[in-house]
């Protein structure tokens, strides 16, 4: 206890600085209503606070890099479970539908089960009564799923203290829900399905199946981020900062396969790390094969991913003892190549049992008809992604967008955003002690890096956008494994900064617990 006593005096400058910027941010995110009844929100921020100053002492009572790992799961975890707690009911987007497939996940089917009918998802037109037509989904073809999907349709984004019906129990009756992201690999889903079994296992109520299925989504990121710390011999904080940005852990928090993506990404890029950097003639054919393994993974739950593999070309062969390691390096981007073929024959016949095969005039085969019949409209495509979504991604990593409020986006943050941008511009550009990388691995993963952004855009542009035009629906959470990329790709470096390293380790975590904090603060002002 003393020597807790003595970090706690010796960290004091750095809990204090935590203070006053979660208090600063804070005060950006307030509102009228908040004075009117702001008990929820000075709890929270109490809350928040302790827990913050007690997750500081942690690390510096593991003040090493080879310990890093393990405050980066706790981190992860504290409020993660917190996020997990305070964000409104399905408010994530698509949530709805992912806690669908995870409460399918739960009975054990690990390929949903398609009830097709007469007129699949086709819109029915209804005469009302005040001499309006109506549109609406069929609800007689889908998957089967609990009653209680029924009690998150009509309480998206309510909070359980704006609804008396969160204490219900589970239903054991059962329903048709016409999408249930049955083309995403299952293991995408099983933390989530653990969640949802535990509460229907144990009579709980109907709120405990999001929640328990987000705290065990949250539990698997906290291993791959930890794992992936664990792992990396360098730059270990650059990577902690891109899993800890404010929608990293909203993600992280929810029922949503990107929570998945983001942590396979992040693993993936630090194992490439490790081969990058181990010792010459140190390394075999499992290596590549275990490479080649997680670029799979992760590829499955987001096609465009898949590129990934590609990283494997980057480590000198000299790490090798085999001489003839790039033909197995090659044998294994082939099988993964094949993978993603044989997955999309699976995936895309399996995209069509969904609303977003009717939301749109949207059309594959119509699309690319288009595409090739209007060479111009690739170079518009073109500028658009590189302008437009661009912006959106670098603006919208503390944007929590849902698809129950479209005013959702009005929600700026814009002191947040700026403190963001020049905290991971220092953290991901300007890293003190910047490890090098050779001229082929910063070229080979930014063509990598371009090659999933684009294909990402692209993919969007034939299965979302309508025929001829480009409205791809994108958003920054897409793409938020690329950000650790950049530390590799940019070569900047200040040597002045190099001696500053230890200390800026130590304000890096301070911002990184801090936004996670803010994150938290920002939707008790909202919603609560």
């Amino acid at each position: 206890m003393g020597s807790i006593t003595e970090v706690f005096k010796k960290s004091k400058k750095y809990w204090l600085i935590y203070l006053i910027f979660i208090t600063i941010t804070c005060m950006s995110t307030l509102s009228a209503k908040n004075f009117e009844n702001p008990q929820f929100l000075i709890a929270t921020f109490l809350i928040v606070a302790v827990l913050g100053i007690v997750c500081i002492v942690y690390y510096f009572m593991h003040d090493s890099e080879n310990e890093l790992y393990k405050v980066a799961f706790v981190i992860i975890l504290c409020f993660g479970i917190i996020t997990a707690l305070i964000v409104p009911i399905v408010d994530v987007s698509d949530e709805l539908e992912h806690l669908t497939r995870a409460e399918i996940t739960s009975q054990g089917d690990i390929f949903p089960h398609w009830e097709g009918g007469k007129n699949n998802l086709t819109r029915l037109y209804n005469h009302t009564s005040e001499g309006k037509y109506s549109t609406a989904l069929n609800t007689d073809v889908g998957f089967r799923t609990s009653q209680s999907h029924m009690f998150f349709l009509n309480n998206r984004e309510n909070t359980v203290f704006d609804t008396p019906h969160d204490t219900d129990k589970i239903s054991k009756s059962t329903i048709l829900d016409g999408s249930a992201f049955e083309q995403n690999p299952f293991y995408g889903y099983i933390p989530q399905g653990i969640g949802v079994f535990l509460a229907k296992a144990f009579d709980m109520n109907v709120i405990w199946m999001l929640w328990l299925g987000r705290i065990f989504n949250l539990i698997s990121y906290a291993f791959l981020i930890s794992l992936a710390i664990k792992k990396t011999p360098v730059l270990k904080v650059p990577l902690l900062a891109v899993a800890c940005i404010p929608l990293s852990i909203y993600q992280a928090a929810s029922v949503s396969i990107d929570s998945m993506i983001i942590g396979l990404g992040i693993l993936t890029i630090a194992y490439f790390i490790y081969l990058y950097k181990s010792d010459a003639q140190s390394l075999d054919t499992k290596h590549v094969a275990l490479f080649c393994g997680l670029s799979l993974l992760l590829g499955l739950c987001k096609l465009p991913y898949l590129a990934f593999v590609f990283l494997i070309l980057l480590v000198p062969q000299d790490n090798f003892k085999d001489r003839n390691i790039l033909r197995y390096m090659l044998l294994g981007i082939l099988i993964v190549a094949l993978a993603g073929v044989l997955w999309s024959s699976y995936s895309e016949p399996a995209l069509m049992h969904s609303w977003r095969s009717k939301l749109n005039y949207m059309d594959p085969a119509l699309q690319a008809k288009y595409l090739i019949n209007n060479p111009m409209f690739i170079l518009e495509f073109l500028r658009m992604i590189f302008t437009y979504t661009l912006g959106i991604t670098v603006n919208g990593l503390f944007n929590f967008f849902s698809a129950a409020n479209p005013y959702h986006y009005s929600d700026h943050y814009t002191l947040i955003t700026i403190f963001l941008w020049i905290f991971l511009s220092a953290t991901l550009l300007f890293y003190p002690n910047k490890v090098k990388f050779n001229s082929k691995a910063r070229v080979g993963s930014l063509l990598i890096l371009l090659m999933v952004y684009v294909g990402t855009c692209f993919i969007q542009l034939l299965t979302w956008a309508d025929v001829g035009n480009t409205n791809i629906g994108v958003s920054a959470r897409y793409f938020l494994p690329l950000f650790a990329l950049l530390p590799i790709i940019v070569p900047f470096k200040i040597k002045k900064l190099d001696e500053f390293k230890g200390k800026y380790d130590k304000y890096a975590m301070i911002f990184i617990i801090g936004f996670m904090a803010t994150l938290i603060l920002a939707f008790a002002t909202k919603y609560y």
